[in-house]
């Protein structure tokens, strides 16, 4: 039985059985808002407490505590009235969960269509924010749907179109251009970002590598260009709407870098907005060690000395507030004495050049050394063309076994499969350089293969130990989305800041390290030569396999690497696929909802939805069972009868 009362703030009580454990104060905050502008619209859920006259609130703790701040804040007393229901405690629990878990959050557009009746009725930004206890900036990401064509507002209000697709279009306001775009754009390939991309070409987003390069957004406006901003932007992002003038402004930086070599002797200097991938198959000339004079020799010392005291009070706080800030100081000095042990020949510098170029995150790097054919003195030329260049690696590629060909079951198209298996390959690759040991086994495994036996048996290993390095970037368009690909990413840098520059000095750098350093080093080379992508035509079958024999013995688990989503998966099958997807990972009930869709992209969104937190995984990116392993189970577990 329900009865309805008015029962003092300070005598309710957190309900100890109530399933809601975690509370945002920022969002507490904007309860309090809503309240003190609008009052408790729906009444507490309580029950009697253990002590007389108090009660526990089952269902509204977010509420009590919100008027718990604005009685913090002295706008309402501590004997505030509060209208309840009363309960019986048995289903505590109960109440909580059902509460917790049934409530719907409002619908974007129908937040937007409120909203825009408030703000035409002349209701301020904050007044709205607080009537709807929601933050500002998601009034003005709701207002800004405004922009949105209606259509595609109905699309996504029916579930035929994503949110994050949807906000998609708020970077421009032509409705004939954006239904142009959705239109045009195939199912598989409308990602927000190639939504924004249609929609806003000749205009550079704010995550530019040029753009990083002069200082952001607000660099290029103080310098007198236009932005167009994306609310929908966590970061405060845009898009610059005079490219010439930002080409203008990162040429500028780029030439104050490159100033200093074309001083130096250098035969040319060159800028560019990206590393040219040109020199990475070229050669380039290194520098020499040399003496320190007599005078630089004795700075050094006594800086190394200096630091060294200073080190020592400071480690003992017995050092004075400019100590630290010396210690930097001498640092700086330091550098710029050791860029002096080395020096490049004036021969070699008359033959190569340099190019300062923008990395990806957006900083001036240079490449020294760089020497081009038309470098080199003619009759050298054709000896240098020791096949460095190399041609691709060969790729993998895997046929059906016989049963599968009999099988009326979905066949992946191959476009999927290079993909999901070039994300295979760099789980694989990151796992592999985590492991030593397995490394270890899995080259010597290889290198065996090539010298005791003859024929293609070597083509049996997953590694490249030549050795050849496939790049993902064919198949992997956006690396970023890749969680595999960012880790190996930045093993490659962390690695890269360890070796030598001048190949030259690697041998002896190698044989200084420790076996374990040695071993780790292994591991990292050999990740590199980790190719388990599935192309279409190849002859390096067993080499896939041996590829899941080296995800088992890593004991890859996909899913740390591999979420199955629209943008990874669905999108990029047919519906067949799709339906045999959510039958083999949800069941029948789950493939009925997919089927009875009207659409593709529908039916990809409702398999998306079925599929979120199954961790069911697409058979090209898993990494296969022991065929041997399950027989010798399943003879274990259908033993022969005695005679």
């Amino acid at each position: 039985m329900t009865t309805t009362v008015i029962i003092e703030l300070n005598k309710l009580d957190a309900d100890p059985r109530n399933v809601r454990k975690t509370y945002d104060p920022a969002k507490i905050a904007e309860l309090a808002a809503n309240i003190d502008a609008e009052g408790v619209l729906q009444n507490l859920v309580v029950r009697a407490g253990e002590k007389r006259g108090r009660y526990y609130v089952t269902a509204g703790e977010r509420r009590r505590k919100a008027l718990l701040l604005l009685l913090e804040q002295g706008k309402i007393a501590k004997n505030h009235p509060v209208e309840c229901k009363v309960r019986d405690g048995a289903n505590a629990t109960e109440t909580s969960l059902s509460e917790n878990i049934f409530r719907e959050d409002m619908h974007p557009v129908d937040q937007f269509e409120a909203f825009s009746v408030m703000a035409d009725g002349g209701k301020s930004i904050a007044d709205i924010a607080a009537h709807f206890s929601v933050t500002e900036i998601i009034v003005r990401r709701r207002l800004a749907l405004a922009k949105v064509s209606p259509r595609l507002l109905e699309l996504h209000r029916d579930g035929a179109m994503t949110f994050e697709q949807l906000s998609a279009f708020t970077v421009c306001d032509d409705h004939e251009r954006q239904e142009q775009v959705w239109d045009n754009l195939p199912g598989w390939d409308r990602h927000a970002h190639r939504i924004k991309s249609n929609l806003v070409t000749g205009e550079v987003a704010s995550t530019d590598r040029r753009v990083k390069l002069i200082g952001g957004l607000d660099a290029y406006e103080q310098a007198g260009g236009a932005v167009r901003r994306d609310l929908f932007d966590d970061q405060g992002g845009g898009y610059v709407l005079d490219v010439a003038l930002l080409d203008k402004l990162a040429s500028e930086q780029l030439d104050a870098v490159a100033s200093p070599y074309r001083e130096q002797g250098w035969k040319w200097v060159e800028t560019a907005f990206a590393r040219p991938d040109w020199i990475f198959n070229i050669p380039r000339i290194y520098p020499e060690e040399v003496e320190l004079s007599a005078e630089d020799q004795a700075d050094h010392d006594a800086l190394v000395s200096e630091r060294d005291e200073l080190g020592e009070l400071i480690d003992n706080d017995l050092a004075d507030d400019d100590a630290e800030q010396r210690v930097a100081e001498i640092d700086k000095r330091l550098d710029e004495i050791s860029k002096k042990t080395e020096a490049y020949h004036p021969d070699d510098m008359a033959r190569s050049g340099v190019i300062v170029f923008v990395n990806h995150s957006g900083k001036a790097e240079t490449a020294i050394g760089i020497v081009r054919e038309e470098d080199e003195p003619e009759e050298t030329a054709d000896d240098n063309n020791d096949g460095t260049g190399g041609g691709e690696a060969v790729a993998v590629g895997a046929g059906s076994s016989e049963a599968e060909e009999r099988s009326p079951k979905f066949t992946h198209p191959q476009a999927p499969i290079e993909v999901l298996t070039a994300k295979k390959t760099a789980a694989l690759r990151v796992e592999l350089a985590h492991n030593p040991d397995v490394a270890l086994a899995a080259v010597v495994h290889a290198m065996l293969l090539r010298i005791s036996y003859g024929g293609l048996v070597s083509e049996q290993s997953a590694l490249q130990v030549t050795l050849t390095h496939e790049r993902m970037g064919k198949w992997i368009k956006q690396p970023a989305d890749c969680a595999a690909s960012v880790a190996f990413e930045n093993l490659q840098e962390n690695y890269g800041h360890k070796i030598p520059g001048n190949p030259a000095d690697l041998f002896d750098w190698c044989l200084a390290q420790s076996r374990e350093e040695l071993l780790s080093l292994l591991a990292y080379a050999a990740a590199h030569a980790v190719n388990a992508v599935e192309v279409k035509y190849s002859d390096r079958r067993n080499g896939i396999e041996q590829a899941n024999q080296l995800g088992r013995a890593l004991k890859v688990d996909m899913t740390d690497w591999f979420e199955t989503t629209a943008d990874s998966y669905f999108s990029h099958i047919n519906r067949r696929g799709i339906e045999q997807a959510v039958l083999e990972a949800q069941g029948p009930d789950a493939a009925l909802a997919v089927s009875a869709a009207s659409k593709k992209a529908e039916a990809v969104l409702v398999a998306e939805r079925r599929i979120k937190g199954s961790g069911w995984l697409p058979a090209p990116v898993r990494i296969a069972a022991d065929p041997n392993g399950e027989a010798e189970a399943e003879a274990q577990s259908f033993p022969m009868a005695a005679e």
